[in-house]
């Protein structure tokens, strides 16, 4: 529950990122070497939006593991367009799986070019969509082309320099720890409008909710290859 407002108390209809900078990896964690980070939250609901942002900058001071942070400033993210073909980047890993305790089935690899990764991010996102309550039956029933490719260049330009594109992720529920398996890559995704919209402003996969599955579109520019270039450093 985010804050102390009971319409709020289940809400999931969110997605955000990891904490942005200049970090080094240990087997420690994280290191921030940057006086300032970046967080990016995404949400399609005003007036969540507004209320999160309130409860965020009442915060004097917050503790993230060793890390104490000071809210200063936010700014919105231009408006793009979606069309039913779209090339995204992967802010933070795809879930394909729900994971739970003493279960390892999330952990499972499938590769990006099986037909079972687009059907369980179909699956996903349509229930997701379901649950948010802005789509009748008859549209989701109209949403059924869903086709998820991946950017294969990428991938083997990854596997021949031997890191990888998936990895195992820690996550807690109700204070519980479990492990999924999280993919990380350019890819392009073919769906309906109001489907790539969705997933653009909710995150794609399981656990958006908890900084899963954020997705920036690619543009034809130069900002592209170096926004692929530092997924592919941070996340390979």
């Amino acid at each position: 529950m985010i804050g102390g407002n009971k319409d709020f108390a289940d809400y999931k209809q969110f997605n955000f990122s990891g904490l942005k900078g200049q970090i080094k990896i240990s087997r420690k964690g994280l290191h921030f070497f940057s006086s300032k980070i970046t967080l990016v939250f995404s949400a399609a609901d005003k007036t969540f939006l507004d209320y999160f942002l309130g409860v965020l900058f009442a915060q004097k001071d917050l503790m993230i593991g060793n890390l104490q942070l000071t809210p200063e400033s936010y700014e919105n993210e231009d408006p793009v367009t979606i069309t039913d073909s779209v090339k995204f980047l992967c802010i933070s890993p795809i879930v394909l799986l729900p994971g739970s305790f003493n279960d390892d089935n999330a952990k499972r690899f499938i590769s990006p070019e099986e037909d079972e990764f687009s059907d369980l991010l179909y699956d996903s996102t349509i229930a997701r969509m379901e649950v948010s309550g802005k789509y009748t039956p008859e549209q989701l029933a109209d949403f059924y082309k869903f086709q998820v490719v991946a950017d294969q260049e990428y991938i083997n330009r990854i596997q021949s320099s031997h890191k990888k594109f998936a990895r195992i992720y820690p996550v807690y529920d109700s204070d519980i720890k479990f492990e999924v398996r999280g993919y990380t890559f350019p890819f392009t995704m073919y769906a309906p409008q109001p489907v790539q919209q969705f997933v653009y402003e909710h995150g794609i996969g399981h656990f958006s909710h908890k900084g899963f599955g954020m997705l920036d579109v690619a543009s034809a520019d130069s900002k592209t290859s170096q926004s692929e270039s530092k997924e592919e450093f941070n996340y390979a």
